[in-house]
């Protein structure tokens, strides 16, 4: 067990289409010794789409974990003064959340767990899912990915041809990233091919 005993928040935030694709990274992460704090943003708490309810994803993170999940501001806050948390990892990281943290802003309980951890100089990894990773948030991914402490589950274009300015982690390798990311080293490539 490579993990055995790390405390790991593990946020997902708004991307919906990726929700189901992260819940086994999750067990993986449990599998490997780690305790896992679930911590969800308030769209992932309140919206039901078609790839399922809001409390599906929450009964799943309950039965996966086996901790509360963290979906308010006020029960995020404590991760930093008691320092909760070995290393938050945000998967999936929309582009909306990549550019609140890329500009201090925090609105919502991923956020404030990501500041709290970043406060005590510990690690953040991102697993970006984001249609505008190229666009408009091209300078965020930038900003982050020279800050310290911030990580990146390596990514790529996941449809170029049809979403051209699309990005998206290969979520497969969170758990080697987290690995790497408790050592303080940014796992390599960073860029990758979905074809």
């Amino acid at each position: 067990m490579r993990l055995q005993g790390a405390r790991i928040g593990f946020a997902l935030t708004g991307s919906h289409c990726t929700l189901e694709e992260v819940m086994p990274y999750i067990r993986n992460l449990r599998a490997e010794g780690a305790l896992i704090y679930p911590v969800i943003s308030q769209t992932v708490d309140e919206t039901d789409t078609r790839y399922g309810s809001a409390c599906r994803w929450k009964d799943m993170l309950w039965e996966i974990t086996g901790n509360l999940v963290i979906s308010s501001i006020v029960e995020a806050e404590p991760v930093g003064p008691d320092r909760l948390l070995d290393i938050v990892v945000v998967a999936p990281c929309t582009g909306n959340t990549l550019a609140k943290m890329a500009n201090g802003i925090v609105d919502g309980p991923v956020l404030m767990a990501v500041k709290a951890t970043l406060r005590n100089q510990r690690p953040v990894a991102l697993a970006i899912s984001t249609n505008d990773g190229l666009g408009m948030n091209a300078r965020n991914l930038g900003l982050l990915l020279n800050t310290k402490n911030i990580y990146m589950v390596p990514f790529g274009q996941d449809n170029p041809g049809g979403k051209p300015n699309s990005l998206m982690a290969k979520m497969n390798l969170i758990i080697d990233t987290v690995i790497m990311a408790l050592q303080g080293k940014q796992i390599q490539p960073l860029l990758v091919s979905f074809l």
